[in-house]
């Protein structure tokens, strides 16, 4: 398994990872990633912001199997957001999503001071996963959140 960069050949790839993980729990709904304007043209999306990246998890013959993104969380500052973790069910329980958060928090320290996220208390694992690297479960949202329909917010000191 490989990290790196996300690539414009990777754009369909993982929008289709992104759709069916949705899909699975019954989350293809307004308010979530689902609906995202930018989720075909990822690569390009990430690359116009200022310390944004994504990365994608590709296996040994360089098929698309997960992502993760850090992008700056509106108008605030110092915080970016951890943005758009998901994996294909095939390497559920490999340890990857923590592998991918970890580059992601990597980047994250180098440009931000807080990082912010936003999920669903029905996605058990993923909110584990969280609350073990050292996040801290919130109230509620920050003001400037797009995705209504979650009901988990999160923030990490880097």
């Amino acid at each position: 398994m490989q990290i790196r960069e996300i690539e414009e050949k990777d754009n369909k790839a993982i929008e289709q990872i992104i759709k069916r993980s949705l899909e699975s729990f019954d989350l293809n709904i307004p308010g979530t990633a689902y609906f995202d304007p930018q989720l075909s043209n990822l690569a390009q999306y990430y690359k116009q912001q200022s310390n944004a990246k994504y990365w994608v998890a590709v296996n040994e013959q360089d098929i698309v199997v997960g992502g993760v993104g850090i992008a700056p969380f509106g108008e605030k500052q110092g915080i970016c957001e951890l943005q758009k973790l998901y994996i294909t069910p095939e390497v559920h329980g490999m340890g990857l999503s923590k592998e991918l958060m970890k580059e992601a928090l990597d980047f994250a320290k180098e440009h931000y001071t807080y990082c912010y996220l936003e999920t669903l208390k029905k996605l058990r694992v993923a909110n584990l996963l969280y609350i073990k690297l050292g996040f801290q479960q919130l109230e509620k949202a920050f003001d400037d959140s797009e995705h209504n329909a979650m009901d988990a917010w999160y923030i990490k000191k880097l």
